[in-house]
């Protein structure tokens, strides 16, 4: 099978970035599985409890143990998948270019960014919107942001794909179409390859 046959695309961004969002879109227009560490981390908590910033960072660590398992299963079975998740390039980009060079697919990395004040404030609206899950302790992981909340952006992965920067400071000025279509657009240049 040639790479063209099977596409990762990779959502990444810092945490307030609105990735999460971004990336149901992209898996509803393009019918693709979407696989999130937050949803992961989630049944976990539902699963196993929370409690405190150190047990979810311990969930954290497995709920990316259990991504990349999952995402390597669905390769594995020749089957295209999207993942999201703020990606630190350090930690992931390795696990990425051994699933690549085991599965031989075509990534496109989607890395949403903003500029500081912009994801401090959207991060400070999710935590005061109670509508994350309590496990995530987001309260207590404001200090966290570092270097993050001065670059505005995520380093990206150290990964043989194509990268689209999507400026997610203002979701109603996201040209979605355009975004899928660029998507798209990739993925058929990767099939005549």
């Amino acid at each position: 099978m040639s790479r063209a046959e099977i596409y990762l695309i990779i959502v990444s961004g810092p945490p307030g970035a609105g990735k999460t969002t971004l990336a149901r879109k992209i898996a509803h227009a393009l019918t693709l599985p979407l696989i999130t560490k937050d949803d992961i981390k989630e049944a976990l908590f539902d699963s196993l409890g929370w409690s405190d910033r150190a047990w979810s960072r311990k969930i954290g660590g497995a709920s990316y143990a259990l991504l990349f398992y999952f995402v390597e299963a669905l390769l594995a079975a020749r089957q295209s998948v999207i993942v999201e998740s703020n990606f630190d390039a350090r930690f992931c980009s390795e696990t990425f270019r051994a699933l690549q060079a085991q599965h031989n697919f075509a990534a496109l990395q989607i890395q949403c960014y903003a500029p500081p004040a912009i994801l401090q404030a959207q991060y400070n609206a999710r935590v005061s919107s109670g509508t994350r899950h309590p496990g995530h302790t987001d309260q207590l992981a404001q200090d966290e942001l570092g270097a993050v909340s001065e670059t505005g952006r995520l380093e990206n992965l150290a990964l043989v794909s194509e990268i689209i920067e999507v400026d997610t400071s203002d979701f109603a000025r996201i040209n979605e179409t355009a975004l899928i279509e660029k998507i798209r657009a990739w993925m058929k240049e990767g099939s005549r390859k």
